[in-house]
């Protein structure tokens, strides 16, 4: 199947003249694979049960985590390099008195081995279904791309709402704020794994 994809235009300076823009190529979900179909398909690979393949990944995850909380860099062989970056809660400057209390867990990052990209290989792209976004969208567009999401779907991550409306993650994350101050949209799920549904708004 091949890697879906939209084009972005390019940030620019107000300096900078219309025709000047460029753009840029980013991909989106093609879809998501969860453990029991990654337990299932690495179980026909090898002589291990569907279970316990499963039961491998889970145990994986939880032995890569303790080892990230002692701020190792995991390197798993094949696949590539995790590690943990940090964020300070507020300015620090050099008259700030510096309290490991205001240091905190940013995100996981991770860096692909050779060997991953190698057997990626050559891959094939298509542009997605939801048409140009590469402009940036009005507010009543965003609706009107809601409207048509909602009417084939019942629920929505942040992920969908960044493929359905061509944006960044941060871009995503600013207006789904929004359209729930709105009214727009409400989440149904939690603070750390939100789904939304549309509001009353």
């Amino acid at each position: 199947m091949p890697i879906r994809f939209e084009w972005y235009e390019n940030p620019t300076t107000p300096d900078q003249e219309e025709e000047t823009k460029h753009y840029h190529a980013r991909p989106t979900l093609n879809g998501r694979v969860d453990t029991t179909q990654l337990a299932q398909q690495i179980q026909g690979r090898c002589s291990l049960t569907k279970v316990d393949v499963a039961a491998v990944l889970d145990a994986l995850s939880a032995v890569v985590a303790e080892h990230l909380q002692e701020g190792k860099r995991v390197h798993l062989d094949g696949l590539g390099y995790f590690h943990i970056s940090l964020a300070v809660d507020g300015e620090v400057e050099a008259q700030t008195k510096r309290r490991n209390t205001k240091v905190r867990m940013k995100a996981v990052k991770f860096r692909a081995d050779s060997k991953l990209k190698e057997n990626i290989g050559i891959i094939e792209v298509e542009h997605t279904k939801y048409g140009a976004h590469s402009r940036r969208l009005s507010n009543e567009e965003i609706r009107v791309r809601l409207a048509k999401y909602f009417s084939e779907r019942k629920v929505m991550t942040r992920s969908d709402f960044q493929a359905c409306c061509g944006m960044t993650r941060n871009t995503a994350t600013r207006h789904i704020l929004r359209l729930r101050q709105e009214g727009v949209l409400k989440n149904i799920g939690t603070r750390m794994q939100p789904i939304y549904v549309p509001g009353e708004g």
